[in-house]
């Protein structure tokens, strides 16, 4: 079945304030000083001193910001647009299929917003094993946050064993497609890779059958 072609968006959520929109540009600057200096001199040679003098903060405000160096590359400001596309799903439709189509839907408005982003962070979770080993936290961090949303559509308690298993099943099975693109240069379409992994998953985990 294919993804339904919308992408939800952020302004169809409540515009952020004043100090809020700020906290946002400040994050998006030390990311990018981050993917600058990495691009520069590596991952290893750049420390938070450095990211701190590029994006004109102090170290102490990327730590408030990013408790480890791994974060600033694995955040992004996508978990509310991925809530967002959850909720605003048919009513009827399966919790595995609403949230399959969230994800891609927002997998979709990421490649076609931030693709540059989205590589460099996908090759350094592939090349660098502190941060490869930092994306559990940050996917239990969005697990929580989509399986509360799972509990609100169908009446379930937030820490529904059912939701947890199914949510984190859903994001393993993006996560390894990701992954593979990655290890391949990031030359495939990911959602196609991503829609792969999903039908794994419906299927049961049974395994197509090798064309000759």
């Amino acid at each position: 079945m294919a993804a339904p072609t919308h992408h939800p968006h952020q302004d169809a959520q409540p515009r952020p304030g004043l100090r809020e929109r700020k906290k946002l540009r400040t994050r998006a600057g030390i990311r990018r000083a981050t993917y600058r200096l990495i691009a520069e001199q590596g991952y290893e040679a750049t420390t938070v001193e450095q990211i701190a003098r590029a994006a004109e903060v102090s170290p102490s405000t990327v730590f408030r910001y990013f408790p480890a160096k791994e974060d600033i590359v694995l955040s992004d400001e996508y978990d509310s647009v991925l809530a967002a596309g959850l909720r605003a799903r048919p009513a009827g439709e399966s919790p595995f299929d609403a949230l399959r189509f969230a994800l891609t839907d927002a997998l979709r408005t990421l490649l076609a917003e931030d693709r540059d982003a989205l590589v460099q962070r996908t090759r350094l979770t592939v090349e660098v094993p502190a941060i490869r080993a930092r994306t559990a936290g940050t996917r239990a961090v969005t697990g929580r946050l989509l399986t509360a949303v799972l509990a609100e559509r169908t009446g379930r308690e937030a820490g529904d064993l059912e939701l947890r298993v199914l949510t984190a099943a859903v994001l393993g099975a993006l996560g390894e497609a990701t992954l593979s693109w990655g290890e391949h240069g990031c030359r495939d379409d990911l959602p196609t890779l991503a829609e792969r992994a999903f039908d794994t998953l419906e299927s049961g985990l049974r395994l197509r059958e090798r064309q000759p």
